[in-house]
């Protein structure tokens, strides 16, 4: 059986890769990384559950960088946005009716097992526009999975669906993390506050609510 299984497995990653390599790429130029390249290699291995290929995730972060593998070479910072890339470009490859299922599948109050998506400071390292197009890409996910996103940019925050303000206390020998859901009025305030102004500055609390309103 696995003599025609694994060599079939096999012709299939070699079709898929060059469309997958592309699609990351484009995915990459709109995230902060317009310089980046992404390959994907494959190479035998003793054959097993997952096939006979071995396969690795190069990536050259800046033009004129030799590539490397991804979970060697990538900061923090990129490998959140080269996965953001990954997840983004295989979901825009399904067929739509396949995107429609999954829409409907996650529409209740918990989505299909392993469907939650973590994004730790996705943000690091950009702003402005690179940082709207990375919540346009986490909401367009979020249509079809449950995204947790920690972030310090207000144009990404303003875009999510609930809010968590998470702090730590360290004024006990213990330290303490706690986590509260924000009403939108303390949505706005914390937008805000990650604008960098004061709670009594009009103008950036009426730019708050134009981030929220444009959600």
């Amino acid at each position: 059986m696995l003599d025609r299984q694994v060599p079939a497995l096999r012709a299939a990653r070699q079709a898929a890769a060059p469309l997958l390599e592309r699609g990351v790429r484009e995915q990459l130029a709109s995230l902060a990384m317009p310089g980046a390249s992404f390959e994907i290699a494959l190479s035998e291995r003793e054959a097993g559950p997952s096939g006979g290929d071995a396969v690795e995730f190069l990536i050259a972060p800046n033009p004129g960088v030799p590539s490397g593998p991804l979970r060697e070479i990538a900061s923090g910072g990129e490998l959140s946005r080269v996965m953001l890339a990954l997840v983004t470009a295989s979901v825009r490859a399904l067929p739509a009716g396949a995107r429609a299922k999954g829409r409907r599948a996650s529409t209740g109050d918990c989505p299909p097992v392993g469907e939650t998506l973590v994004f730790d400071e996705i943000d690091a390292g950009i702003g402005g526009h690179a940082a709207r197009a990375v919540g346009a890409r986490l909401q367009e996910l979020g249509q079809t999975r449950q995204l947790l996103c920690i972030t310090h940019l207000p144009q990404i925050a303003s875009l999510g669906e609930r809010h968590f303000s998470i702090a730590k206390q360290t004024a006990d020998e213990l330290a303490r993390t706690t986590v509260v859901q924000l009403a939108e009025r303390e949505v706005v305030s914390e937008l805000v506050r990650m604008l960098g102004a004061d709670a009594e500055d009009a103008a950036a609390r009426r730019h708050a609510r134009d981030l929220r309103r444009a959600a």
